[in-house]
């Protein structure tokens, strides 16, 4: 092997590693029923498919070895060999795969398919190019990319769009569920324990689809109530500078920006991340940001703003305030 071939395929498996890190979307660690029937579903048919292809490869290792002989390792002629091809390579492959179907059909789908009666609690999840929009139906609450919700509570999530075909998918809770213009689809959210569950986009969306990912954060009841409370609440004072260069895309609730090309920033200060978990919310990310929306997440729909940089400051502290 030449060097340069060498370093390509040091390259490679360095590329191939990296592609698996960055956030916390791990498939095979459950935190709900719908998912952990997912995650058992997955695991069977992975050690149904290393079984089946551990009987091809030592059929084949048989057939190398023993390539001069007429005969098959325990005897028997072209009659046992008809026998070995038709139980090994037809009736079993068919008993497995209907096996597995019958078992996926009747109780993994059942697990995750959408609610269809009422749950303790709704949420309505729309997807934009490239961030996302909750609003909690009979709360006055809205935010943008995390959906808080109460730990061990049935939640229906009622997903849609506001342009292209997204897709919802928080893998340790649930399964990807499409969403379409025009139509609003039901996914069930639930989550076994406290912590905050990264999702993602999963339908390619454009530019920044690589950047649209979302968070739920489970938390206990009390404390979901309480932040509820405080998200229902409008701001208690307006800005001029953000009138003047932010209030035709944003909505500040309280205040006389009231456009919803953006996401609503009535509590942007709390919130724990910028452009759809792009950048931590910190003070110097979301400097980074306001001055330069472009640098950080190209082809948003943010323009840069032509601002002084007193200005900027004063911007960046209103946004803080938001809470």
């Amino acid at each position: 092997m030449t060097p340069r071939l060498r370093q390509a395929w040091i390259l490679l498996g360095l590329v191939t590693l990296l592609a698996g890190c960055g956030g916390n979307q791990n498939t095979v660690a459950p935190a709900s029923h719908p998912e952990r029937s997912i995650t058992h579903l997955f695991w069977v048919m992975f050690g149904a498919s290393c079984v089946g292809f551990g009987v091809i490869v030592t059929l084949l290792f048989l057939g190398w070895i023993r390539r001069e002989r007429p005969s098959l390792p325990g005897g028997g002629g072209e009659r046992a060999a008809t026998g070995v091809v038709i139980g090994l390579g037809v009736a079993l492959p068919i008993v497995l795969l209907v096996a597995l179907f019958i078992w996926s059909d009747l109780f993994v789908l059942n697990s995750v398919a959408a609610p269809t009666g009422r749950t303790p609690m709704t949420v309505r999840v729309i997807g934009h190019q490239w961030w996302w929009e909750v609003r909690y139906p009979g709360s006055d609450a809205v935010t943008a990319n995390e959906i808080h919700i109460p730990v061990r509570t049935r939640v229906t999530a009622l997903v849609t769009t506001a342009d292209v075909i997204h897709s919802f998918w928080v893998p340790e809770l649930n399964r990807k569920t499409d969403m379409i213009p025009g139509v609003t689809n039901r996914l069930l959210l639930v989550a076994d324990k406290p912590g905050v569950y990264r999702g993602q986009c999963a339908e390619f969306c454009g530019l920044q689809h690589a950047h649209m990912s979302v968070e739920v954060i489970a938390e206990p009841k009390a404390k979901f109530d309480a932040w509820l409370a405080r998200n229902a609440k409008p701001a208690v004072r307006a800005n001029a500078i953000f009138a003047r260069n932010c209030s035709g895309c944003h909505q500040v609730r309280g205040t006389a920006a009231r456009a919803d090309v953006g996401p609503d920033l009535t509590h942007f200060g709390s919130r724990r991340s910028i452009a759809a978990l792009t950048l931590p919310n910190t003070p110097s990310n979301l400097r980074q940001w306001l001055r330069d929306p472009q640098h950080v997440k190209p082809g948003n729909r943010m323009p840069n703003l032509p601002l002084k940089n007193a200005q900027f400051t004063a911007l960046q502290r209103y946004l803080e305030s938001l809470r």
